[in-house]
């Protein structure tokens, strides 16, 4: 059962995927998100890296459909994704493989580094519209080298899909959570 925390990361989530805002996720939603990813700088129309974000973002739907649609009318809504918070801690294998392919496409100048400029296109891809991000790299970039690095990057990810805990900084990777401090 989702936490309050969770839930508002949820919410969050829900409303950055529902393409066309009509109260529930189903494949055309993340279609367009998929095509929000193809807007990334390397990940170009009919490369192999849009390939992978492509088989990602759909990949993701088919997750959905297959473990939380459970009318099977092929839409999600909010109660059926909060569902989904018991079983991501037995996907952690899944969500960390998911991390090398937005780590790529993120990675604009493919120097496997993630910057701060490449965070905010993270932030900016994943909502669909610019959202402040104010001091959040600084808390991401623990080592304080001024980028993430790829395993930096994918334990972040991983803790913003699983982590129940508010303090760990991945829950910050893809922008504040409304509604905590």
């Amino acid at each position: 059962m989702a936490s309050d925390f969770q839930r508002a990361k949820l919410v969050s989530m829900f409303r950055a995927f529902d393409a066309d805002d009509n109260g529930y996720l189903d494949q055309r939603d993340f279609q367009a998100l998929a095509a929000r990813w193809r807007g990334l700088p390397r990940v170009r129309p009919g490369s192999e890296l849009a390939g992978r974000v492509d088989a990602l973002m759909l990949g993701w739907w088919d997750l959905l459909a297959a473990h939380v649609d459970t009318n099977g009318d092929g839409r999600v809504d909010l109660d059926e994704l909060l569902a989904m918070v018991d079983l991501l801690p037995t996907l952690r294998e899944v969500v960390a493989a998911t991390a090398e392919t937005v780590f790529d496409a993120v990675d604009e100048n493919g120097d496997g580094r993630i910057s701060p400029s490449e965070h905010r296109r993270l932030v900016d891809t994943w909502h669909g519209e610019s959202v402040d991000v104010a001091d959040v790299f600084d808390r991401l970039d623990r080592d304080g080298d001024g980028h993430l690095s790829r395993p930096e990057f994918t334990e972040l990810w991983i803790q913003f899909w699983i982590s129940d805990d508010p303090a760990e900084p991945g829950n910050q990777l893809c922008g504040p959570v409304p509604g905590t401090a």
